[in-house]
């Protein structure tokens, strides 16, 4: 694939705050591709500088090769989504989508032609005459989204659109983007502090934290390989314990944690201080482990309470004799139906499950 975007030691400052911070990247053509972070993190800063509203304090910005200093965000292959949308409401469908399009002058043949067409990829074929106040939610989100496709920009760039929709509408809409994305093929750059719109939608994603680039890769080596603390504890549940490491090997160490739980776990990183911090996420405990595996660390954990929502089962457990709490996913078929609060049960957590970091990660 080619490269649409290619960004290098992109720093931007306000004053003394340092908000994009040394960001080196490159976006291929035709994917959707995540900035994913906490608030703060400088992922939104990062996006007005590709679309040009903001200008970087050094480093560089190409689109398709091309340097973007200061080419204004009007003259820039790209176009914005925002959060709120911003649909005329005095215009219908059609017309919302047709604004660009009168903007720079076109035949209103072709206009005309390019509006019915995108509606159809959008699946709005017959909206065109709506207002938008007659719209849902998702449609309001589907008529934004082809405004700007309908420009033909070489990079559609997504600030949280889903922010603003209620739980439901905001699942099926990461299902119908990414169906969307793949449909028309233009490149998405999606910023979120989601990690399940990230993980679920995206090709790859930038893992952003304090103006800098902590991990970028598929969604699946961000969950089962995070390359530092920050993200394997922002990326997917986890149950962490601060520990200290008693053993020490090449591939392998053994540590206490703060419960007095001695486990033998996989480092991540280089560990040059005893402190670290361990991570175990829930779908990775096994309850009740036949005798015959090995490679497992076995514990005891007492059940507090089982915690319910539909698709998903938890136990929330204490660790040993400590007041520690652990969270534990169960399969989704009945296996454990039996368990309740205040049992004593025997659980296991492979070794390469058992993932260490240095504390100053």
């Amino acid at each position: 694939m080619d490269v649409v975007l290619e960004i290098r030691e992109l720093v931007r400052r306000f004053d003394t705050m340092v908000a994009v911070d040394n960001v080196s990247l490159e976006v291929q053509e035709g994917s959707f591709f995540s900035i994913l972070g906490p608030s703060g993190c400088g992922k939104t800063t990062l996006l007005r500088m590709i679309a040009g509203f903001q200008e970087p304090t050094s480093g560089v910005i190409r689109i398709r090769g091309k340097d973007m200093r200061g080419i204004p965000p009007n003259r820039r292959p790209v176009n914005l989504v925002f959060q709120n949308l911003a649909l005329f409401p005095m215009m219908d469908v059609a017309g919302n989508i047709a604004f660009g399009l009168k903007r720079k002058r076109l035949a209103a043949a072709e206009i005309g032609r390019r509006v019915e067409s995108i509606l159809e990829r959008v699946g709005l074929a017959d909206y065109g005459a709506k207002q938008v106040g007659q719209l849902s939610g998702g449609q309001k989100q589907r008529v934004a989204i082809a405004r700007a496709l309908v420009l033909e920009p070489s990079i559609l760039l997504l600030d949280e659109p889903l922010g603003a929709l209620d739980l439901k509408l905001r699942e099926q809409m990461k299902i119908e983007l990414k169906k969307l994305q793949s449909e028309v093929g233009t490149t998405f750059i999606y910023i979120t502090h989601d990690q399940s719109e990230a993980l679920v939608m995206s090709d790859r994603v930038a893992v952003m934290n304090a103006g800098r680039l902590e991990q970028v890769g598929p969604p699946r080596a961000l969950y089962d390989s995070p390359a530092s603390c920050f993200v394997a504890g922002f990326v997917g549940e986890s149950n962490q314990f601060p520990a200290q490491i008693e053993e020490q090997e090449e591939k392998q160490i053994r540590v206490r944690t703060d419960t007095g739980l001695q486990l033998q776990a996989t480092p991540m990183q280089p560990m040059e201080r005893p402190e670290c911090r361990l991570f175990i996420r829930p779908e990775s405990i096994i309850l009740q482990p036949e005798e015959s595996l090995s490679g497992i660390n076995r514990f005891t954990l007492q059940v507090k309470t089982i915690l319910f929502d539909g698709s998903n089962t938890k136990v929330l457990a204490t660790v040993g004799e400590s007041e520690r709490e652990i969270m534990v996913s169960l399969p989704q078929n009945r296996q454990f139906a039996h368990i309740g609060p205040g049992d004593r049960i025997t659980a296991g957590v492979y070794i390469d499950a058992c993932r260490c970091y240095p504390v100053h990660a």
